[in-house]
């Protein structure tokens, strides 16, 4: 990663066809009350004009700008690791290119860095765009069934919540990492394209002894999956593949060999329950293709478990394990639920 120091923060944005979303975003950025950062825009080979939308407003931007321009969709996470090798500071933000942040988002997030031992990852909460009173993601919760989803999702927002909350890891829609975490563990792992890649980096994160809480006073609108859709068939292979090699990489043992045959029965069930509703084949081709890969996943394993062993600090940021019935609330406010009460709040 480069070296300089030169700025408090670096923010990297990926964008793909997003000059709808662009204005917006730069003019949040231009009034953040933290000053001192830079803004990397990797586009994913756009053909919507967004480069030049880009170029046409970088001389009235208060903060440096440097575009990194692919030629054609690198995916999320790939992009992601070019934008943090270009960064120049300690503390490096992710933010989707559909995110509004709050004025004081960014210095909210860097007021937090000093906060806790081993800090390697801030969160935001994420407000959704078209019902800012309702959370869209609170962080990364996991289950002991290796199911993954937005903690908080669908909960009534308290603008007055102050209190640091330890979390599994943050969204990488709105986050904020430190360098000396990343030069440890590893950025994104580009084989995913996108989607849970930020799971992948928290779980690794907390392998390796590294925290992460959510700083509810760093508040940002998002407008939930507004590159690929929520119900895209490519959104549900990808979420299927990569979920496979999120678990194979980092579940450690004995604990997967105790709670593989839960793992199976739950992945099961959701496959099962996605083809007869909706004939989802996607998400059955995408496990196919996780499983298609296992030797060179499990090539992946033996190094992060023969690596990183703080297994306590990642149990402490497990969460118990649900019905089979009950899995569906978890994601009721992407369809439009109404709002759900706050719970499993763990101030520090």
């Amino acid at each position: 990663m480069s070296a300089s120091h030169n700025v408090a923060a670096s923010i990297v944005v990926v964008n793909l066809n997003g000059a709808r979303l662009l204005p917006g975003l730069l003019a949040s950025l231009a009034a953040q009350t933290a000053r001192d950062f830079e803004l990397i825009l990797v586009d994913n080979g756009s053909t919507d004009g967004s480069l030049r939308l880009v170029e046409g407003t970088a001389n009235g931007l208060p903060f440096p700008l440097h575009v990194i321009r692919n030629a054609a969709n690198a995916g999320f996470g790939p992009a992601s690791n070019q934008g943090l090798q270009l960064a120049s500071a300690n503390w490096i933000a992710m933010l989707n290119n559909d995110a509004r942040p709050e004025p004081a988002w960014l210095e909210r997030l860097l007021d937090t860095t000093e906060r806790m031992p081993r800090l390697g990852m801030v969160g935001s909460k994420m407000l959704r765009a078209h019902r800012p009173g309702e959370i869209d993601t609170a962080g990364i919760a996991v289950d002991w069934a290796g199911i993954a989803w937005d903690w908080r999702g669908g909960a009534a927002d308290d603008p007055g919540e102050r209190d640091l909350i330890e979390i599994f890891g943050p969204c990488g829609g709105a986050a904020l990492y430190a360098r000396a975490m990343l030069d440890e563990v590893g950025a994104f792992d580009g084989d995913f394209f996108a989607y849970l890649e930020d799971v992948d980096l928290a779980w690794r994160a907390r392998l390796a002894g590294w925290q992460a809480c959510l700083q509810p006073q760093a508040r940002a609108l998002h407008a939930h999956s507004a590159t690929l859709g929520d119900a895209s068939p490519r959104k549900r292979f990808l979420l299927g593949r990569n979920k496979v090699w999120l678990l194979v990489k980092n579940y450690p043992n004995p604990w997967l060999a105790r709670y593989l045959p839960l793992i199976l029965a739950y992945d099961a069930l959701a496959a099962g329950y996605g083809l007869a509703t909706r004939g989802d084949l996607a998400a059955w081709r995408g496990r196919m293709a996780g499983w298609a890969a296992l030797p060179r996943f499990l090539a992946k394993r033996r190094r992060i478990q023969s690596t990183w062993q703080d297994v306590d600090n990642w149990r402490r940021a497990m969460s118990p394990t649900e019905p089979p019935w009950a899995i569906p609330r978890r994601y009721a406010h992407l369809r439009g639920a109404p709002l759900q009460p706050q719970t499993g709040a763990r101030p520090l």
